[in-house]
């Protein structure tokens, strides 16, 4: 049976999971950092790094002890050395190098956004497991239209293969994640921004203000954009010029409409786009990863145009939507094809 290691630093979590061929996580650990950055609104690069360091050699520890795998048993070490923060990057990249030059085992180094889109099919093998009957036939994700929205990424993908991937679009300015974070901020809820805008939308009426979709009305732009949503935002709750958002005073109902309205027009921005790529491509499978794929209301609504087009859909589980390392598993892929790195390999950031 084969065992990889995989490492994820990519952005503010530590991650570490042990992962055989048959895509059984043995063992998985995320730290979080979002308490050191909830203060700045957002995260803050050095401050990443420098809790990655603290962080990464733990983590790694705890995760073997879990899989119960000792470090000899490891067929690889897989890292994500791209996308990302540089910082954060390179402490994952360094300690994978290290354990790969300490042991003699290969080194693989993957794409933090083919596993994003990979941890659907890790979810679907973790299924068939517990579930496996002549009726329930094993499938696969791919091909697929790939949709992966984040904190730093808003992209769709044309997925051949798990790491056969074409951009079909992507955000030309905010991602959406960065976009709720940044609302969130001016509506003066906390850090992180989508659960927090998710929670007050709750109360809020959805139809309350007419925020822009943009791009929605071109079916064959699969780009997105969030900039002018966010700056539509500001616009309602403080008019133009200077403003100190600390000072402007929101009622409960104002803050839970204004969330609920930004929350409709992201959604129905990322469903619309996404359905117009699979009308596109003619793709019938739909996969999606990525922090902002936890939003209820995201989920409820691709659901349904799933549904409407017959498409088969795919959404990350909650626990592989935010950054982990069991979406690292696409180094099984790699690993089969022989895709070995050599230990000078870089890091690529965003």
């Amino acid at each position: 049976m084969l065992k990889i290691l995989t490492i994820e630093t990519t952005c503010d979590e530590t991650a570490a999971a042990v992962i055989t061929d048959t895509l059984e996580v043995l063992g998985a650990m995320v730290a979080s950092q979002d308490e050191f950055h909830q203060r700045f609104g957002g995260v803050v690069p050095e401050i990443a790094s420098r809790m990655h360091l603290e962080r990464i050699l733990p983590v790694i520890d705890a995760t073997l002890k879990k899989a119960k795998t000792s470090l000899d048993e490891l067929d690889a070490v897989s890292v994500a050395n791209r996308p990302g923060l540089a910082g954060a990057l390179l402490v994952g990249l360094a300690s994978a190098k290290a354990l790969c030059l300490a042991l003699g085992k290969p080194l693989i180094a993957v794409n933090h956004l083919q596993g994003h889109i990979y941890a659907c099919r890790v979810a679907l093998a973790e299924q068939y497991a517990k579930n496996q009957t002549p009726e329930n036939k094993r499938e696969d994700i791919f091909p697929c239209v790939g949709l992966i929205v984040s904190g730093g990424h808003t992209n769709l993908y044309r997925c051949r293969a798990p790491i056969d991937f074409e951009l079909l679009g992507s955000t030309i300015d905010d991602a959406a994640g960065e976009a709720f974070d940044k609302v969130a901020s001016m509506l003066g809820l906390p850090y992180p921004g989508g659960p927090a805008i998710e929670r007050a939308a709750k109360n809020g009426d959805p139809k309350a203000y007419r925020f822009p979709r943009a791009f929605l009305d071109d079916p064959n732009r699969l780009d997105f954009s969030f900039s002018g949503l966010k700056t539509a935002v500001r616009y309602k709750i403080a008019g133009q010029g200077q403003v100190d958002f600390s000072q402007i005073q929101l009622s409960e109902k104002e803050t839970a409409d204004l969330a609920a309205s930004f929350q409709e027009a992201a959604v129905d921005a990322l469903v619309g786009k996404t359905t117009h790529a699979l009308q596109k491509t003619g793709m019938t499978a739909l996969c999606i990863g990525g922090g902002v794929a936890a939003n209820t209301r995201f989920r409820e609504k691709i659901e349904i145009a799933a549904k409407k087009r017959n498409i088969r859909l795919h959404i990350a589980p909650l626990h592989l939507c935010t950054d982990n390392a069991v979406m690292g598993a696409v180094a099984i892929e790699r690993y089969r094809a022989g895709l070995f790195e050599p230990l000078d390999v870089d890091a690529y950031p965003t």
